[in-house]
């Protein structure tokens, strides 16, 4: 990938003010000193961060046996690979925000896109920027009211980011508070490829630093680089066995919700997706084509830490903000509780730490990114983290860890399509309940059923398997402070609903 720099945008990082400081931390009036771990030096960390980038949309998976993702291969070669990652909740801004606090949604309350950020959030390079580290933001942020999404953040020492969504091309950047625009076919993934590279190389190596490299990819309008375009051109793929019962009734043989098939014809479902016609397999191609400006981004990142002989010592971790639907169930997206929605690529490599070519089955979530790295920073986690570093893990002890993940969705005025969802999912089953709908829930056996086909919930055998996981979700509700639907003020046109595009 560094063949592709164009030596012009490098000339314009000397006059972006890389030292100059986004966010003080001595201005802060929270108390951010954690404690220290015992015998624990600080080691480097650079957290990548892709966009709807769903769980097995990698080279390696074998579900496209056309895709190659040389590069996430690498990771999982070297490193480990998660095969059994999720999010608490399958929306960009809910996610982002439970990787940077370590909560859960109904706790950091940034429930859906337009969500305002509460003051009292804490971000965890918050609490590594007071420990002495140099923290790096590069990309997409998309937390926040949208005319304020690209400001600098705390916690970070230098800043570049754009509004909302952004661009593929030509993008303008927030760096450091001050409005940079580039041209000359900039393709973002690059960019900030760039950018970020640029910046490690000019730290103060007397410190650890952690740099959190976020890409617009490879959310729609998928866009490739053009030197991508068209690579996958006819190649095929396959449909997946949920994709035609909710063309007829089949659906309700199965026990299918009844929003399921409603779906299907809005703009998330896949004959009328994002109210266009495209068809899913061309959705597909351009997808893994601009996933592939990711790939080199990985890669240009693990070149530069070999250059520097950083490669062995640093924590590389890369994974989705959420996974995404392909069809399955007749839908696009995410935000369900489905696997393809909730489950997200999720690789980690450090030598140092843990050997590679590792696949963990263990269950482990976005909100276990914060503790991780706290902990290999060498500091101890905020008790009030529910979340667990998952380096044990890749060291091979699976002692008292997770039996079952817990998930919410909360019903958003711009794609009413998804009413509330709660959840949770165990190896073995999955509970999924619904709020403000009249429709069935669901129960699904993962091990006999992995496509999520047969809906058991109604089926007496499994009654008290449903009651018992019921009773479950309740008592994390209640736990974690979620017994409440957090409210957010939504005054504007829908943006996805095609049938009341005009209402207040």
């Amino acid at each position: 990938m560094q063949k592709q720099i164009v030596p012009i945008l490098l000339l314009l990082l000397s006059f972006t003010g890389y030292k100059l400081a986004a966010q003080d931390p001595a201005k802060s009036n929270k108390d951010l000193t954690l404690g220290k771990l015992p015998g624990v030096k600080p080691r480097n960390v650079v957290f990548i961060l892709t966009d709807d980038h769903r769980y097995d949309f990698m080279g390696f998976t074998g579900r496209l046996p056309w895709l190659k993702t040389p590069n996430m291969e690498r990771l999982y070669r070297e490193g480990a690979y998660f095969k059994n990652a999720f999010v608490t909740t399958s929306l960009c801004s809910p996610s982002r925000a439970s990787i940077l606090t370590g909560a859960y949604s109904h706790v950091h309350t940034i429930v859906d896109n337009v969500a305002p950020e509460p003051p009292n959030n804490t971000y965890f390079p918050q609490y590594l920027q007071k420990a002495g580290y140099q923290t790096g933001f590069f990309g997409k942020w998309h937390i926040g009211e949208e005319e304020a999404s690209d400001n600098p953040r705390p916690g970070f020492n230098h800043w570049e980011s754009f509004k909302g969504q952004g661009v593929y091309y030509n993008p303008t950047l927030n760096i450091n508070g001050k409005q940079v625009s580039f041209g000359d076919s900039a393709y973002i993934s690059d960019l900030l490829t760039q950018h970020a590279i640029s910046w490690m190389k000019q730290r103060d190596k007397s410190k650890p630093f952690f740099l959190y490299l976020s890409h617009k990819a490879v959310h729609a309008p998928v866009t490739p680089a053009k030197r991508h375009a068209g690579m996958y051109k006819n190649q095929p793929y396959d449909l997946p066995p949920t994709y035609y019962q909710t063309l007829n009734d089949d659906y309700k043989k199965l026990n299918w919700p009844e929003w399921v098939k409603q779906q299907r014809f809005s703009w998330h479902g896949v004959d009328y997706p994002y109210n266009s016609h495209q068809k899913i397999e061309d959705l597909v191609r351009t997808y893994c084509e601009t996933l592939m400006g990711v790939d080199e981004s990985i890669g240009a990142v693990l070149d530069y830490l070999k250059s520097e002989g950083l490669d062995k010592s640093t924590l590389v971790i890369y994974m989705g903000d959420n996974g995404f639907s392909m069809g399955e169930h007749g839908l696009i997206d995410k935000r369900h509780f489905y696997e393809e929605s909730v489950k997200v690529p999720f690789l980690a490599y450090c030598p140092d730490l843990f050997p590679g070519g590792q696949t963990i089955a263990k269950m482990v979530q976005n909100i276990d990114v914060a503790p991780t790295v706290l902990s290999v920073a060498g500091l101890q986690p905020p008790a009030s983290m529910p979340g667990r570093s998952f380096i044990p893990l890749l060291k091979g002890d699976t002692v008292n860890w997770r039996q079952k993940i817990f998930y919410e969705y909360f019903w958003e005025y711009d794609f009413p399509f998804t009413p509330t969802v709660f959840g949770v999912r165990e190896d073995k089953f999955k509970y999924i309940r619904y709020y403000g709908i009249w429709d069935t829930n669901e129960l699904y056996d993962l091990e006999k059923d992995p496509h999520e086909i047969n809906n058991l919930i109604n089926d007496p055998r499994y009654a008290e398997t449903a009651k018992r996981m019921a009773a479950e979700l309740y008592d994390w509700l209640k736990q974690t402070g979620g017994m409440q639907i957090p409210l957010k003020r939504t005054i504007q046109h829908p943006v996805g609903d095609y049938r009341h595009p005009d209402m207040y």
